[in-house]
């Protein structure tokens, strides 16, 4: 038996224990870290083989640092509809501010005065699919297509007029409009390319019995005839002015619309609507289908798609992972997308500086997919995960560790004392 290999063992034993104490205090000091996973040391015997004779030659132990990063923290509620975690498996995708793509499963994301993107507290941003152009094209095993979540590009935004509707009853009793008059008459708003108002008035006169004609013009540019006879717009030379659209529309015996044609003709087998193009915007089709003539009075419903100008007032996100845009006026739009990324074993990935991973060759690479799809968890706003540590078995074990640290330094002392009286010999 060799004096010096029990110094040596000694020595080993107290840097294993060492080790055990910088991982439980490390735990300890993150426990209210959001999303941070719990590092373990795991202990190996190394023996040394020749023993032959009798004589035993102790060995010493070595360590090894795991992470239980698939292990998942308990999710508490918050105020914040940033706040984001993952219930169940996956990481969110962000990227530092070297703009290297990382992991995390720390969702305590606000936006960024300075860069307007949501950023966790250590400074990590959030990373999805831009929606502005249509459903992403999303590579299964890369980042490479992801883009800084921000809300700032959404700017504030007009949606133009592409579809109406005008609906209601008109009454079959009404009398024949004369040349150049109109029996009713109802206005329409609809929006341009840049979200500015465009009314259109719409002239109703009644033909025969079975026939009406609508015109549209432009409100802006037509001025109503004044006087109390219901006449179509006249210029200054008091000439009829030319609608943008007319056509007239028939009904059947049961007061229900059977299609476009001309005035008078009889025949109606065009389609039940009208394509107009509003001035500065799109072209609209408004449908026509709804209308009948019944007895009673007038009573006509118009609607228009399309809106003003609204401004962006904050952010939505859903399970799946969408990031909406919410405007003042109430609407929202569909933003951005949220990937999750897994990979083979989570364990096994390399923690980094700000409760973040990189994959490694143990880990396997990157899958990206999306909340709830292929074993993924789902994404759930005003949440936080907690971190997975347990302070009362982090205690327990730093007394373990205390207690074997301190027998190992006396298996050391005794050594050292056994080596003294061996030198003493001598004397």
């Amino acid at each position: 038996m060799s004096l010096i290999g029990v110094l040596r063992t000694g020595v080993s034993g107290m840097n294993a224990q060492s080790n055990r104490i910088s991982t439980v205090a490390e735990n300890i000091q993150n426990s209210g870290t959001t999303g941070y996973k719990r590092s373990s040391t795991e202990f190996s015997s190394l023996l040394i083989a020749d023993t032959a004779g009798g004589n035993y030659n102790s060995g010493s132990v070595t360590t090894t640092v795991r992470r239980a990063i698939s292990e998942g923290g308990s999710l508490n509620n918050t105020t914040s509809k940033s706040d984001l975690a993952i219930d169940g498996n996956g990481f969110f995708v962000v990227q530092d501010p070297s703009g290297a793509p990382l992991l995390t499963r720390a969702g305590n994301f606000k936006i960024d005065a300075t860069t307007n993107t949501f950023t966790n507290a250590a400074g990590m941003t959030l990373m999805g699919y831009s929606l502005l152009n249509g459903e992403p094209s999303t590579t299964l095993n890369s980042v490479a297509d992801m883009v800084p979540v921000s809300i700032a590009s959404v700017s504030s935004r007009a949606t133009p007029t592409t579809e109406g509707t005008l609906s209601g009853k008109l009454p079959v009793d009404a009398s024949p409009a004369a040349a150049g008059q109109y029996s009713k008459k109802y206005s329409l708003k609809t929006y341009d390319n840049l979200g500015k108002a465009r009314t259109f008035d719409i002239y109703l006169a009644k033909n025969t019995d079975s026939s009406w004609s609508i015109s549209l013009y432009d409100a802006a540019a037509t001025p109503t005839p004044a006087g109390t006879t219901p006449k179509l717009p006249v210029d200054a030379n008091g000439a009829t002015i030319t609608p943008l659209l007319t056509t007239a529309v028939g009904f059947d015996a049961q007061g229900k619309i059977t299609g476009t044609g001309t005035a008078g003709s009889g025949t109606y087998t065009g389609p039940k609507s009208l394509t107009l193009t509003v001035p500065g915007g799109k072209q609209t089709v408004v449908s026509l289908a709804g209308l009948t003539q019944l007895a009673g009075d007038y009573a006509v419903e118009g609607t228009a798609n399309g809106q003003a100008p609204a401004a962006v007032t904050g952010t939505t996100f859903d399970a799946d992972g969408t990031v909406y845009a919410t405007f003042d006026d109430g609407s929202r739009l569909a933003a951005y997308r949220l990937p999750i990324a897994t990979v083979s074993s989570a364990d096994n990935l390399e923690p980094r500086s700000g409760n973040v991973y990189r994959p490694t060759t143990e880990s396997g690479d990157i899958q990206i997919g999306f909340a709830s799809q292929g074993g993924r968890g789902a994404i759930k706003s005003g949440a936080l995960e907690q971190s997975n540590v347990d302070v009362g078995t982090e205690l327990t074990a730093m007394i373990e560790s205390q207690s074997v640290y301190t027998a190992n330094s006396k298996v050391f002392t005794t050594g050292n004392e056994m080596l003294d009286t061996l030198m003493s010999l001598k004397r």
